[in-house]
């Protein structure tokens, strides 16, 4: 059997962490897809990546392809005993003079190799997508129709040729900047592998009325001076349909009135909180009427608006 080592083809370090490998196999699957790439080897370095990928990415695989020891690359050796009797599924009855060392760490668990020509199994790659969607349909839940561009058949995140349209269920309670995670809607695999997982990221439309804090809502109410000053009950829009909210007398401008559980649904159920920021708002109209009442008001409130300043 030829040993062949499978870190270095992914060039990464034998301790290298997962997530260390995937990000190199998404590296030189870019580099060396045969579609894209002018290296003169391409399409064969494309298939020691994948093979190499195939093992290092499994767990399993991987602990089996360590247990084989270290071994100059294209050197020739066979497992031994302890190896063997390890494995004994897999090696017993084998000429491994004969065997792939692809073919014999797939057929440990099952799997299909990806040497001699076949073409390799490999699992599809992953997709992401940002998905906008209303402050309506976060807090109701809602779907939405993707367009994603795929490369039918492709393992990792190459060049897509294709679009595929699929539909996702956006749950109730998504906020801005959430992750979903949708198992098996990305690329398809190669060779009958799974395919890949679909990465959603949800970005959330500018509203007319309200503004989003994680699951908080924010929304500015207009109220007249008489209402700040003698109090008042008004009503309020809610993304379940207007409430009366009750406005303390002395109420200042920009103060916040709370009206729990009126915020956004939480996918665990309840909701976040709405609050209320006053803006006091003045006639832009008066009358001989009115302007005289400003007038009577001026006179008796002995109020002093700039007091803070000093400079009086």
């Amino acid at each position: 059997m030829k040993y062949k080592d499978y870190y270095a083809t992914m060039e990464v370090a034998r301790d290298a962490s997962a997530e260390e490998i995937k990000k190199a196999y998404r590296r030189l699957a870019r580099k060396y897809h045969p579609d894209v790439s002018k290296e003169p080897d391409a399409e064969a370095r494309f298939k020691e990546v994948g093979e190499a990928y195939e093992v290092l990415s499994s767990a399993e695989k991987r602990s089996a392809y360590d247990g084989l020891g270290r071994h100059a690359p294209g050197a020739d050796f066979e497992p031994d005993a302890a190896w063997s009797r390890d494995h004994a599924g897999a090696a017993g009855g084998h000429d491994f003079s004969e065997e792939d060392l692809a073919d014999l760490l797939a057929g440990l668990f099952g799997g299909r190799a990806a040497g001699r020509g076949r073409g390799f199994a490999a699992r599809g790659a992953d997709l992401e997508a940002v998905v906008d969607i209303t402050v309506e349909e976060a807090h109701r839940g809602t779907e939405v129709h993707l367009q994603l561009p795929v490369q039918e058949g492709a393992a990792g995140p190459l060049a897509p040729t294709t679009l595929r349209t699929t539909t996702v269920r956006i749950p109730r309670g998504a906020t801005e900047g959430q992750h979903l995670r949708v198992p098996g809607r990305g690329a398809p695999g190669r060779e009958k592998a799974p395919a890949g997982d679909l990465h959603l990221r949800i970005r959330l439309r500018p509203h007319k009325l309200f503004r989003v804090d994680g699951h908080d809502l924010a929304i500015d109410l207009p109220v007249a001076p008489w209402e700040a000053v003698l109090g008042a009950k008004v009503e309020i829009p809610t993304l379940e349909g207007a409430v009366m909210l009750t406005v303390p007398a002395g109420a200042r401008n920009g103060q916040k009135l709370r009206l729990a559980g009126r915020g956004l649904a939480r996918a665990t159920g309840g909701a976040g909180d709405l609050y209320a920021v006053l803006k006091l708002e003045l006639p832009t109209q008066t009358t001989p009427e009115t302007l005289a009442l400003w007038q009577q008001l001026a006179a008796a409130a002995h109020f002093d608006a700039r007091a803070g300043l000093g400079t009086t």
